[in-house]
């Protein structure tokens, strides 16, 4: 949980933000520039363990949850996911469960 909450969120979630809700803002390209090394390096570690496990821990756990969040849609934050095949395993493992919803829904 601190892994999301201080190395995947402040990047990852705020850029999201800023291209989605904040198109006109003077300080967007600048703002998204100095989190893009932080995302790429969060969604560095989260491929590396999942190329050896199916979840974060165990079956799918909090854990999971709370990365799924802003992970599912960092393509939307400028990230390309399709650069992480074990993260969109994990993703699309994670939408097969039954009470999946995406962060999107209405």
């Amino acid at each position: 949980m601190f892994f999301e909450q201080y190395s995947h969120e402040p990047y990852i979630a705020t850029s999201r933000f800023l291209l989605q809700h904040r198109p006109d803002s003077p300080q967007r390209s600048s703002a998204i520039a100095v989190r893009r090394d932080g995302g790429w390096a969060a969604l560095g570690v989260m491929e590396e363990y999942l190329v050896r496990n199916d979840f974060f821990v165990g079956d799918y756990s909090i854990a999971d949850i709370a990365l799924f969040a802003y992970t599912h849609v960092a393509d939307d934050a400028g990230y390309r996911l399709a650069d992480f095949p074990a993260i969109s395993a994990w993703i699309a493992e994670f939408r097969k469960l039954p009470w999946y919803s995406p962060i999107t829904a209405p």
